[in-house]
């Protein structure tokens, strides 16, 4: 599915480039794995090829795609669930795990959107940080931008 060199997104991580594909033998069995060095913060990860897409690992999205997440940012027609900021951030943080960059985007905008209506709770600006980083980071590899203009066009569209 990915060969050496191809960026890729592991949920929750983020973008991060296929260094290396290696076989290693566990329990008598060779196993071949993506070795994954992640952009944000230089982690090194192993992900069995075998296990890849149950894992959530996926290419950068299309420039199609992108459309469709400025579209879920630039949504205002929402409701915002009235629950306890714990629930809401069990919630955010499922929906972060998936690695589905669309529903990245649902947290980042209901985020923003509740950042307008009351301070949010430490837990929830540190997800903002990490949902909002997460989004920069692939939008600006999908269109081949730099990430401060990425970042410039998701704050302009909550100002």
């Amino acid at each position: 599915m990915f060969s050496e060199g191809d960026m890729a997104v592991y949920p929750a991580h983020g973008v991060g480039l296929i260094e290396a594909i290696e076989t290693q033998t566990i329990g008598g069995i060779d196993q071949s794995f993506y070795v994954m060095k992640i952009l944000d913060n230089d982690m090194t990860i192993m992900i069995p090829t075998a296990n890849s897409e149950n894992v959530g690992l996926r290419a950068i999205i299309s420039s199609d795609e992108v459309t469709r997440v400025i579209d879920i940012l630039k949504e205002r027609d929402i409701k915002i669930n009235a629950q306890t900021w714990n629930r809401r951030y069990r919630d955010y943080m499922e929906k972060i795990k998936t690695g589905s960059v669309f529903e990245v985007a649902v947290v980042l905008r209901d985020l923003f959107l509740l950042k307008e209506d009351k301070e949010l709770s430490y837990g929830e600006r540190k997800m903002l940080d990490t949902a909002k980083s997460l989004l920069v980071k692939e939008l600006s590899l999908a269109q081949e931008l730099e990430e401060t203009s990425i970042e410039q066009q998701i704050e302009q569209l909550f100002c």
